[in-house]
Protein backbone atom coordinates (compact mmCIF):
# COMPACT_ATOMS: atom_id res chain seq x y z
CA UNK A 1 0.00 0.00 0.00
CA UNK A 2 1.21 3.52 -0.62
CA UNK A 3 1.07 6.28 1.87
CA UNK A 4 0.42 9.08 -0.59
CA UNK A 5 0.56 12.96 0.39
CA UNK A 6 -1.57 14.25 -2.40
CA UNK A 7 -3.82 16.93 -0.75
CA UNK A 8 -6.60 15.07 -1.97
CA UNK A 9 -7.05 12.42 0.27
CA UNK A 10 -8.72 12.69 3.54
CA UNK A 11 -6.23 11.27 5.80
CA UNK A 12 -2.19 12.24 5.86
CA UNK A 13 0.55 9.46 4.92
CA UNK A 14 1.22 8.68 8.63
CA UNK A 15 -2.75 8.21 9.30
CA UNK A 16 -3.21 6.43 5.78
CA UNK A 17 0.18 3.61 7.07
CA UNK A 18 -1.62 3.09 10.65
CA UNK A 19 -4.71 2.10 8.89
CA UNK A 20 -3.04 0.07 6.41
CA UNK A 21 -1.70 -1.92 8.47
CA UNK A 22 -4.06 -2.55 10.96
CA UNK A 23 -5.85 -3.61 7.38
CA UNK A 24 -2.90 -6.23 7.73
CA UNK A 25 -1.11 -4.51 4.65
CA UNK A 26 2.59 -6.02 4.54
CA UNK A 27 4.62 -3.52 2.70
CA UNK A 28 3.67 0.36 3.28
CA UNK A 29 5.78 2.88 0.60
CA UNK A 30 5.75 6.15 1.20
CA UNK A 31 5.16 8.62 -1.94
CA UNK A 32 5.97 12.46 -0.31
CA UNK A 33 5.10 14.23 -3.86
CA UNK A 34 4.31 17.84 -2.24
CA UNK A 35 6.21 17.75 1.43
CA UNK A 36 8.86 19.11 2.42
CA UNK A 37 12.48 16.88 3.02
CA UNK A 38 11.80 17.68 6.96
CA UNK A 39 7.90 16.60 6.73
CA UNK A 40 8.56 13.50 4.93
CA UNK A 41 11.63 12.51 6.95
CA UNK A 42 8.82 13.34 9.90
CA UNK A 43 6.72 11.05 7.77
CA UNK A 44 8.92 8.36 7.05
CA UNK A 45 10.51 7.67 11.12
CA UNK A 46 6.39 7.57 11.95
CA UNK A 47 5.43 5.27 9.54
CA UNK A 48 8.61 3.32 10.06
CA UNK A 49 7.48 2.41 13.83
CA UNK A 50 3.97 1.64 12.27
CA UNK A 51 5.75 -0.81 10.00
CA UNK A 52 7.87 -2.29 12.65
CA UNK A 53 5.15 -2.66 15.34
CA UNK A 54 2.70 -4.58 12.71
CA UNK A 55 5.61 -6.49 11.13
CA UNK A 56 5.48 -5.17 7.27
CA UNK A 57 8.30 -3.74 5.38
CA UNK A 58 8.53 -0.54 4.81
CA UNK A 59 9.90 1.23 1.08
CA UNK A 60 10.47 4.95 0.78
CA UNK A 61 9.79 6.35 -2.85
CA UNK A 62 12.26 8.40 -5.00
CA UNK A 63 15.03 9.21 -2.14
CA UNK A 64 17.32 6.95 -0.91
CA UNK A 65 18.98 9.27 2.00
CA UNK A 66 15.48 9.61 3.45
CA UNK A 67 15.19 6.00 2.86
CA UNK A 68 18.82 5.18 5.06
CA UNK A 69 18.03 8.14 7.68
CA UNK A 70 14.25 6.81 8.64
CA UNK A 71 16.38 3.30 8.23
CA UNK A 72 13.65 1.87 5.65
CA UNK A 73 13.79 -1.69 3.90
CA UNK A 74 13.95 -0.12 0.57
CA UNK A 75 13.83 2.50 -1.60
CA UNK A 76 11.78 2.63 -4.50
CA UNK A 77 13.20 4.41 -7.66
CA UNK A 78 11.31 5.49 -10.90
CA UNK A 79 12.97 6.11 -14.47
CA UNK A 80 13.37 10.41 -13.44
CA UNK A 81 15.04 9.40 -10.50
CA UNK A 82 18.38 8.64 -9.49
CA UNK A 83 19.39 5.44 -11.56
CA UNK A 84 20.60 2.26 -9.11
CA UNK A 85 24.07 2.55 -10.38
CA UNK A 86 23.91 5.69 -8.18
CA UNK A 87 23.40 4.69 -4.65
CA UNK A 88 26.66 4.60 -3.14
CA UNK A 89 27.76 1.10 -2.30
CA UNK A 90 27.51 1.48 1.49
CA UNK A 91 24.25 2.49 1.08
CA UNK A 92 23.48 -0.50 -1.19
CA UNK A 93 24.16 -2.99 1.53
CA UNK A 94 21.59 -1.18 4.04
CA UNK A 95 18.75 -0.72 1.29
CA UNK A 96 17.01 -2.93 -0.90
CA UNK A 97 15.61 -1.40 -3.90
CA UNK A 98 12.87 -1.29 -6.41
CA UNK A 99 12.81 -0.05 -10.23
CA UNK A 100 9.79 1.29 -11.49
CA UNK A 101 9.00 0.30 -15.64
CA UNK A 102 6.47 1.32 -18.08
CA UNK A 103 7.44 -0.36 -21.30
CA UNK A 104 9.18 -3.94 -22.34
CA UNK A 105 12.43 -2.16 -22.94
CA UNK A 106 12.65 -0.49 -19.34
CA UNK A 107 11.74 -3.93 -18.33
CA UNK A 108 14.42 -5.53 -20.28
CA UNK A 109 17.23 -2.78 -19.57
CA UNK A 110 16.14 -3.05 -15.42
CA UNK A 111 17.83 -6.67 -15.12
CA UNK A 112 21.27 -5.01 -16.36
CA UNK A 113 20.69 -2.91 -12.90
CA UNK A 114 21.49 -3.57 -9.30
CA UNK A 115 18.39 -3.70 -8.19
CA UNK A 116 15.81 -6.41 -5.80
CA UNK A 117 12.25 -6.14 -7.34
CA UNK A 118 10.88 -4.45 -10.24
CA UNK A 119 6.94 -2.34 -10.41
CA UNK A 120 5.58 -2.58 -13.96
CA UNK A 121 2.36 -0.25 -14.95
CA UNK A 122 0.14 1.19 -14.99
CA UNK A 123 -1.45 -2.12 -15.98
CA UNK A 124 -5.31 -0.19 -15.66
CA UNK A 125 -5.89 3.72 -15.96
CA UNK A 126 -5.08 5.58 -12.74
CA UNK A 127 -6.29 9.14 -11.17
CA UNK A 128 -3.86 8.42 -8.68
CA UNK A 129 -0.91 10.20 -10.23
CA UNK A 130 0.10 11.73 -13.75
CA UNK A 131 1.28 9.39 -15.80
CA UNK A 132 2.65 9.55 -19.68
CA UNK A 133 2.43 6.15 -20.21
CA UNK A 134 -1.53 4.62 -21.47
CA UNK A 135 -2.93 1.58 -19.67
CA UNK A 136 -0.40 -1.19 -19.92
CA UNK A 137 -2.87 -4.36 -19.46
CA UNK A 138 -2.58 -7.92 -18.80
CA UNK A 139 -0.94 -9.45 -21.48
CA UNK A 140 1.91 -6.88 -21.38
CA UNK A 141 2.18 -7.48 -17.32
CA UNK A 142 2.61 -10.92 -18.68
CA UNK A 143 5.31 -10.36 -20.74
CA UNK A 144 7.42 -8.12 -18.44
CA UNK A 145 6.79 -10.75 -15.71
CA UNK A 146 8.81 -13.44 -17.80
CA UNK A 147 11.55 -10.39 -18.86
CA UNK A 148 12.02 -9.32 -15.07
CA UNK A 149 12.35 -13.42 -14.10
CA UNK A 150 13.37 -14.41 -11.37
CA UNK A 151 13.49 -10.89 -10.14
CA UNK A 152 9.89 -10.13 -8.21
CA UNK A 153 7.56 -8.26 -9.88
CA UNK A 154 4.94 -5.73 -8.36
CA UNK A 155 1.97 -4.74 -10.75
CA UNK A 156 1.35 -0.68 -10.01
CA UNK A 157 -1.26 1.05 -11.60
CA UNK A 158 -5.12 1.67 -11.31
CA UNK A 159 -5.52 -1.42 -9.04
CA UNK A 160 -9.16 -2.16 -6.40
CA UNK A 161 -10.58 -5.20 -5.47
CA UNK A 162 -12.17 -5.99 -8.36
CA UNK A 163 -8.95 -6.86 -10.60
CA UNK A 164 -6.20 -7.39 -8.06
CA UNK A 165 -6.78 -10.92 -8.52
CA UNK A 166 -5.84 -10.65 -12.85
CA UNK A 167 -2.66 -9.23 -12.18
CA UNK A 168 -1.51 -12.25 -9.71
CA UNK A 169 -2.71 -14.48 -12.59
CA UNK A 170 -0.93 -12.70 -14.93
CA UNK A 171 1.91 -13.54 -12.62
CA UNK A 172 2.63 -10.75 -10.87
CA UNK A 173 4.11 -11.22 -7.24
CA UNK A 174 2.30 -8.08 -5.81
CA UNK A 175 0.69 -4.92 -5.75
CA UNK A 176 1.29 -1.26 -5.42
CA UNK A 177 -2.19 0.36 -4.30
CA UNK A 178 -3.03 4.22 -3.78
CA UNK A 179 -6.86 5.41 -3.74
CA UNK A 180 -8.44 1.97 -3.41
CA UNK A 181 -7.29 2.79 0.46
CA UNK A 182 -6.69 5.98 0.67
CA UNK A 183 -10.05 7.75 -1.08
CA UNK A 184 -11.69 5.00 0.61
CA UNK A 185 -14.61 5.05 3.25
CA UNK A 186 -13.21 2.58 5.73
CA UNK A 187 -9.47 2.37 4.32
CA UNK A 188 -9.31 -0.51 6.96
CA UNK A 189 -11.91 -2.63 5.39
CA UNK A 190 -10.44 -1.59 1.74
CA UNK A 191 -7.26 -3.27 2.51
CA UNK A 192 -8.52 -6.24 4.26
CA UNK A 193 -10.61 -6.36 1.04
CA UNK A 194 -7.97 -5.82 -1.34
CA UNK A 195 -5.87 -8.53 0.61
CA UNK A 196 -8.09 -11.16 0.47
CA UNK A 197 -8.40 -10.89 -3.49
CA UNK A 198 -4.71 -10.88 -3.91
CA UNK A 199 -4.88 -14.29 -2.06
CA UNK A 200 -7.47 -15.43 -4.16
CA UNK A 201 -5.86 -14.37 -7.09
CA UNK A 202 -2.31 -16.45 -5.68
CA UNK A 203 -4.11 -19.49 -5.18
CA UNK A 204 -5.92 -19.66 -8.21
CA UNK A 205 -2.35 -19.13 -10.22
CA UNK A 206 -1.26 -21.51 -8.05
CA UNK A 207 -3.70 -24.00 -8.97
CA UNK A 208 -3.81 -23.06 -12.83
CA UNK A 209 0.02 -24.60 -12.59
Amino acid sequence: MLADDDPRWPLDPVAQAETACRGGARVVQLRAKHASDSLALEWAREIRALTHACGARFVVNDRFDLALAASADAVHLGQRDLPPAGVPAEVRAELAIGRSTHTLEQARASRRESIDYVAFGPVFTTHSKDSEYPERGLALLAEAVEIVSPLPLVAIGGLATENIASVMRAGALGAAVISAVAGGVDPVRATQELLQALEDGTRREAVSR
